[in-house]
This record gives structure tokens, C-alpha cells and sequence, in this order.
């Protein structure tokens, strides 16, 4: 097991695979989920990539954080995971807040980005209050008094009927999300807004969205593909957790875009 203490104290648990001769891709979790969310993308970016997975801080095997924090820290953690791996740049995929975190990453961390893509995110997710109710809830009654709510907007009703199997993984990783550690990333997400910067980005940016997403919706997508220089935008028929619905079509769309000849 793979362990790296930031500087404020908290230990990031990660799994680093793939031949270190290959371009380096990190891969960032959504919100309530750990690294396992990507398993389906594994087989076929391990034979292009060096793939460094993580858990966000407050997530899975990862620490939970005693002081708030701001998407910013987010950023850092995943500047503090490169360089315990050696990493000088690398491309960076992530999905909801693992989106946000890659916003900040072409923002204010660009020497260390080639390419990023922004899955299912939104420059502001949701509204203060929305986020304020949230976290009132998990700090009432846990994460099970949110579990059935989430896991109806990350899937659309067909996909929960039709791969229940995948639908229960998931939800078993959203119900042993630390509460604080899950409330701590709300009040993060809660607080930021990138709306006025994204357009500093420069690195090559890919956003997928998802056509039923209700959390970070077609037009929150088109907004970022709008204003990021150069960007390019994929719709994919999924609600929120894209990679997951529409795992292979996730996988073409994002591999052709970080394998596709330099411009």
C-alpha cells in the first residue's frame, strides 16, 4: 500500500501502474467514491499510460482532513502525489469534483499539465444552500441518509436496472465515505467557483458530460467547452458517474483525445 503525507499532515493513499516509460495519466475520484470508480478504464489506459489513481483527501483509504479546505488543497495534494512519484507533467482526467480539481490544475498548476479532461464536472457545482442542506443531512443522520438520493442522480433508472451489480459497487463506496471527510469536500465544492477563470486554461481540455446528468448538467459542460480555448466536447448517454454508464464510449472518447497527434 502506497501512502504520501502532504504538508498539512494528511496521508493520500494511491496505486501508481503501468511501465514508467509511458506518458503518466492521474486519474481523480468524484465525490463520495475512492480509485475504484475507474476500474472499468483501467485495461485499456494501462496499455498507453503510466496511470496514477488516488483517493481525495477524506475518501477511501485516504485520511480524513480536521481542518476545511479549499479546492485549492485539492490541487496541491495531487502536486504533492507527482512529485513523491517523479512525475514532471502529466495528463490529468477528473470526474465532479475530481473535475474540479483538474480546473485548478490547468489554472494555476500548468507547467505540470499536457492534457486535461474534465468529466462531468461544472466550473460552480450547485448552489451554497444546496450544498449547505447536504452536509446538514450527512451530519444528522450519516452518509445512508443521502446513499438513495445520490445513487438516483449518478445512474439513470435504466442502468440501475440494468447492471444492479455496478449500481451496489458504487453505493457501497458512497455508504463508507467518511461523513466528515465527505462534508469537508462539500464545503470545498460549496465555496468555489471558477466561472471567471477557466478561460486561463491553455492546456488541450476535453469535457464530457453527460446527457441526463442533473448534478452537472449538458449546459454546465458546454460552458467550460465555450470558454476553455481550444476545447473539445463530448455528450455521452449517462447521467452523472459517465465513465461508468457509458464505460466503453467514456473510454474511446477519452483515449482518442490523449492519443490523438499533437496539433
Amino acid at each position: 500500500m502506497s501512502f504520501v503525507t502532504t504538508d498539512d499532515g494528511v496521508r493520500l493513499y494511491y496505486q501508481i501502474e503501468g511501465s514508467a516509460a509511458a506518458p503518466a495519466l492521474v486519474l481523480s475520484n468524484s465525490l463520495g467514491t475512492d480509485l475504484g470508480m475507474w476500474d472499468a478504464q483501467m485495461p485499456a489506459l494501462l496499455g498507453a499510460f503510466q496511470v496514477l489513481r488516488y483517493d481525495t483527501r477524506g475518501h477511501g483509504r485516504s485520511g480524513v482532513p480536521a481542518a476545511p479546505y479549499a479546492v485549492e488543497r485539492l490541487g496541491r495534494d495531487v502536486i504533492a502525489l507527482l512529485d513523491a512519484c517523479g512525475i514532471a507533467r502529466a495528463h490529468f482526467c477528473g470526474l465532479s469534483m475530481g473535475g474540479m480539481t483538474g480546473q485548478w490544475l490547468g489554472r494555476r498548476a500548468a507547467a505540470r499539465i499536457d492534457r486535461l479532461a474534465l468529466c462531468n464536472t461544472a466550473a460552480r457545482i450547485g448552489t451554497p444552500e444546496a450544498w449547505e442542506q447536504r452536509i446538514a443531512t450527512v451530519r444528522a443522520g450519516g452518509m445512508e441518509a443521502i446513499a438513495s438520493g445520490v445513487i438516483e442522480r449518478w445512474f439513470t433508472e435504466a442502468f440501475r436496472l440494468e447492471d444492479p451489480e455496478a449500481v451496489a459497487r458504487i453505493a457501497k463506496m458512497l455508504r463508507a465515505t467518511p461523513p466528515e471527510g465527505y462534508n469537508a469536500a462539500c464545503a470545498a465544492l460549496r465555496d468555489t467557483d471558477q466561472r471567471a477563470d477557466i478561460a486561463t486554461i491553455t492546456a488541450p481540455t476535453l469535457v464530457i458530460a453527460g446527457a441526463a446528468d442533473l448534478a452537472t448538467t449538458p449546459a454546465d459542460g458546454k460552458f467550460m467547452a465555450e470558454r476553455i480555448p481550444g476545447a473539445r466536447y463530448v455528450e455521452l448517454p449517462a447521467a452523472h458517474l459517465s465513465n461508468i454508464e457509458a464505460a466503453d464510449a467514456f473510454t474511446t472518447a477519452l483515449l482518442r483525445f490523449l492519443t490523438a497527434p499533437t496539433a
